[in-house]
């Protein structure tokens, strides 16, 4: 790398939008630099083929793929700003607009609310532009705009969490910790001094169309908040909160979340040469408080999800619970 300023720095940690992984994860990407650029390139693809019996399942052979490149350059002495993008070609290798995945729910396809099914990823899944600044020492101010981006809200999203991002279908409760990794004219501010980072976003809160291949614009009605606190390099922790105006209604979320990562050594596993362990334990809430669809069927959804994903190696461990999704079926008064 070169010409790196401290801001540069910063902005090299961020994963998905202006959020974090703890510091001490070597997040996996390739590292060039082209004149006084530095680009970093990562992505991942799998071919799949899931056998699911039973009422509820379903078999299928597909393949979930993303790729991401970021290229940073120094503003000055003191500040740095960075352009992100991230692909994926799950619209065309993910027939049929989903995947059969139990117990999954979120989003559509032909207009149906899927269920115990996952749908493909927009081709555009990220593209925003950062701006850092170091104001004094241990304090810096971010600044991100992004056509399609990721808002102050919830943990890092799965694909570039530490702990799942190597998963080769998306988590169980992607959709209530990640509700918003893939939304659209966003808007971010935010200002970290030592241990803490403060953030406030706006943005479009209705979630993609079913067309995967194009970046869908709407009026910022929609904000969030989000605070982190990173005790050591191991550990990263927030709280955040978001009003969230969707093409159904307008919703209260509520997060809080805290992921670790550490070595083998450090966690006496010694005769595992090399082996990283990350973990992220995540609740939240979902509340809605009014409705724009049809007035002769009206539906809650809320959950309460925990997660838990611990990679090592040579083996790797997930396993996923949560409090719903639960829909009721409310009749017109």
């Amino acid at each position: 790398m070169v010409d790196m300023t401290p801001a540069s720095m910063y902005l090299m940690n961020n994963a998905s939008g202006t959020s974090v992984n703890p510091a001490s994860w070597p997040m996996p990407m390739i590292m060039t630099h082209f004149g006084s650029w530095n680009r970093m390139l990562m992505g991942l693809g799998f071919i799949l083929d899931t056998q699911q019996s039973g009422p509820r399942g379903g078999d299928k052979l597909y393949s979930p793929n993303w790729f991401m490149a970021s290229a940073e350059h120094r503003l000055g002495n003191a500040g740095a700003f960075q352009f992100d993008l991230m692909l994926s070609l799950d619209p065309a290798t993910i027939m049929g607009e989903r995947y059969p995945l139990l117990f999954q729910t979120g989003e559509t396809a032909y207009g149906k609310p899927l269920v115990d099914a996952q749908h493909p990823h927009n081709f555009i899944m990220g593209l925003g532009l950062h701006y850092a600044r170091e104001l004094a020492e241990d304090t810096t101010l971010e600044l991100y705009s992004a056509p399609v981006g990721d808002p102050a809200l919830g943990p890092t999203a799965y694909p570039h969490r530490a702990s799942a991002m190597e998963l080769p279908e998306a988590t169980i409760s992607h959709h209530w910790q990640d509700s918003t990794h893939i939304s659209f004219d966003v808007v971010t501010v935010g200002l970290q001094y030592q241990k803490f980072k403060l953030e406030a976003s706006g943005f479009h809160g209705a979630e993609p169309g079913e067309n995967r291949w194009i970046i869908q614009q709407g009026p910022i009605d929609s904000w969030s908040g989000r605070l982190w606190f990173f005790p050591t390099k191991y550990w990263a922790a927030q709280v955040s909160f978001g009003r969230l105006w969707t093409t159904c209604s307008l919703t209260t979320l509520l997060y809080s979340s805290i992921s670790t990562c550490c070595t083998a050594a450090r966690s006496g596993s010694a005769r595992i040469r090399g082996a990283i362990r990350v973990t992220l334990i995540c609740s939240g809430m979902s509340r809605p408080e009014s409705a724009r669809i049809s007035p002769l069927t009206r539906y809650r959804m809320r959950s309460s999800p925990i997660t838990a994903t611990i990679p090592s190696a040579p083996i790797s461990l997930s396993a996923s619970g949560f409090a719903g999704p639960i829909l009721e079926k409310r009749e017109p008064k």
